[in-house]
């Protein structure tokens, strides 16, 4: 054999490796991550609030309590995290805010929001009415092409 097919083989090998270890990790962080939302959901609460402010910030400058900040891998420290800060009752709170509703969080208005300990899950208006997720911005590659479909009189593909 050539050293060539050699190098090849080996290469192909450790590939087949990583892979099944991905595949295996993977499974694992799914189940993780199953069991975290299984506790949020028998965690949660409706509460009434008044949202003062929010951000996307770093969790060591959210005035998260240290508790919280000294859990959070290191790795997640670094980066932003959408962040509320609210006035739950008498208290003003820093809360984390899930990603897909942070952009749909109304300012300086009172809502009723379904809270798992300091994570929110659901924000309602006051009346019950659930606030409306916003719709994912089209890229602009995918505009292009419902452009260039109009013109030339073809439905377009979503």
């Amino acid at each position: 054999m050539k050293t060539a097919s050699i190098v090849l083989l080996v290469i192909l090998a450790i590939l087949i490796i990583a892979l099944v270890a991905l595949y295996f990790l993977g499974r694992k962080a799914q189940r993780k991550q199953a069991q975290q939302q299984e506790q949020i959901n028998a965690m949660k609460q409706t509460v009434s609030m008044l949202i003062i402010d929010k951000k996307r910030m770093k969790i060591k400058d959210s005035g998260l309590p240290q508790m919280v900040i000294d859990q959070t891998p290191k790795l997640l420290r670094s980066s932003k995290m959408p962040i509320v800060k609210a006035k739950v009752g008498p208290q003003i709170m820093s809360l984390v805010c899930e990603e897909r509703i942070f952009d749909s969080v109304p300012v300086k208005k009172e809502v009723k929001a379904v809270v798992s300990g300091i994570y929110i899950t659901d924000v309602k208006g006051l009346h019950g009415k659930s606030v409306p997720v916003p719709a994912k911005k089209k890229g602009f590659f995918k505009r292009a092409l419902e452009r260039a479909q109009e013109k030339a009189g073809a439905k377009p593909v979503k």
